[in-house]
């Protein structure tokens, strides 16, 4: 008789076998017979006969769609290789500097243009500096800015009536004023509005600096930004030192308190370059390693771009030399001139040796007459003095320098009539 406990055990091992059969589809063949004699419980090897259910589609189905993923593969490959064929033995890295992108506008500049450019006018509270900002506004109002540097002395000194002569010339004071009855605190007021006629003074486009042009720094600061340059300081009045020439108190404790400080037709000139050469490396450097500057514009060197600087100067036989403790009158005037020609050769230049400015006895808006000095055939000193300029007139042929081709490099003498 068999015992209860292998009776459960035997039973308990049929089930899993049902099972197990239901669960994966497997057929279990009859268990092999239990030997009741054996000492202890003994199982035989379960003999089983598997069965794979098939679906009859699904082999088509798993080809199909290999060949597919294999088709797919081969047009992936035949992809890259065309890309492989277009790109070259030529390959671009990660750490190859892209070339600058040009804008359509500066493809199709082929002249020399001031549009979006910003000129640096220093000297400009004299009286042909701040002529040369009335023409730079009215005449070219594609000019981005004109920024009007003004010399800085000190506090209260007599620079004040630079900044009147030029607010005239640009036509500042051209609007309709009211000042009020000064007995009515009511009406104890003064107002001031631009007119209609002011909107083509092109004001807007103007700014003032104040600059020791003996300070490299303050040089280094006011030529941040700027394309072009044309200089019209100078220490004289003519052919005289101003603090000689005016009484001028502030200019003439500057050359008493530091005399060593320098002048500014020779230091004030090669800080101002210096600066400008500087501040232009600075900008191609950057636009290189890919940082930014206002830059609004661009201060690089560019095909259509003005002349970078306009140095107006004297001719040798406009004014009779004089003796100053730095120099004589032509001797620091040709030293600048040579400071501009010789030192500073990566920058483009024009020199313009004016005829004595005379604004009583001639006439504005005359044609301008070049003279190449070395080509010159007047060689008599006394019928060089005879010719004359207009202020006006200097200040537009010093305003169309910027873009006139034929100056650039070159050095000549500008005059208008014979006197």
């Amino acid at each position: 008789m068999m015992k209860p406990t292998s009776l459960y055990l035997a039973s308990f091992v049929v089930i899993c076998g049902f099972f197990v059969t239901m669960v994966s589809g497997f057929t279990v063949a009859p268990l092999a017979t239990w030997t009741p004699s054996a000492p202890k419980t003994k199982f035989t090897t379960f003999p089983r006969t598997v069965k794979r259910m098939s679906n009859d589609n699904g082999d088509s189905t798993g080809e199909e769609e290999a060949k597919r993923l294999q088709s797919k593969a081969e047009e992936l490959r035949e992809q890259i290789r065309k890309m492989e064929d277009d790109l070259g033995d030529t390959r671009p890295r990660n750490y190859d500097i892209p070339p600058p992108v040009q804008t359509a506008v500066e493809e199709l500049d082929d002249t020399m243009s001031l549009r979006n450019k910003r000129i640096l006018v220093v000297g400009a509270n004299g009286r042909l500096g701040s002529m040369v900002c009335r023409y730079l506004l009215r005449n070219h109002p594609e000019v981005k800015e004109v920024v009007a540097a003004v010399h800085y002395v000190g506090e209260n000194s007599s620079t004040s009536r630079g900044y009147g002569r030029l607010s005239y010339e640009v036509g500042a004071e051209d609007g309709v004023g009211n000042i009020g009855a000064a007995w009515s605190p009511e009406d104890r007021t003064a107002t001031f509005q631009f007119s209609d006629e002011m909107r083509d003074y092109n004001l807007q486009n103007l700014r003032l600096v104040e600059v020791e042009l003996l300070d490299p720094v303050q040089c280094m600061t006011i030529t941040e930004g700027v394309d072009s340059i044309i200089w019209c300081a100078t220490d004289f009045n003519g052919n005289r030192p101003r603090a000689i020439s005016g009484l001028n108190v502030a200019f003439l404790f500057r050359a008493i308190a530091d005399p060593t400080k320098g002048r500014v037709e020779v230091e004030g000139l090669r800080n101002i370059l210096g600066a400008l050469k500087q501040n232009k490396q600075d900008y191609k450097w950057q636009g290189v390693t890919g940082s930014t500057q206002d830059q609004g514009q661009s201060a690089s060197k560019s095909k259509g771009g003005p002349i970078e600087f306009v140095h107006v100067s004297t001719t040798p036989e406009a004014y009779q030399d004089f003796e100053t403790p730095f120099g004589t009158f032509n001797g620091l005037k040709r030293e600048g001139d040579q400071i501009v020609k010789n030192e500073f050769p990566s920058l483009t230049h024009t020199i313009l040796q004016f005829g004595k400015f005379e604004d009583n006895f001639v006439e504005e808006s005359l044609d301008v007459t070049y003279t190449d000095p070395e080509t010159d055939t007047v060689d008599d000193p006394l019928e060089k003095s005879r010719r004359k300029i207009n202020r006006r007139d200097a200040a537009r042929a010093a305003g169309d320098a910027l873009t006139n081709e034929d100056l650039v490099g070159k050095t000549v003498q500008v005059w208008t009539q014979l006197r």
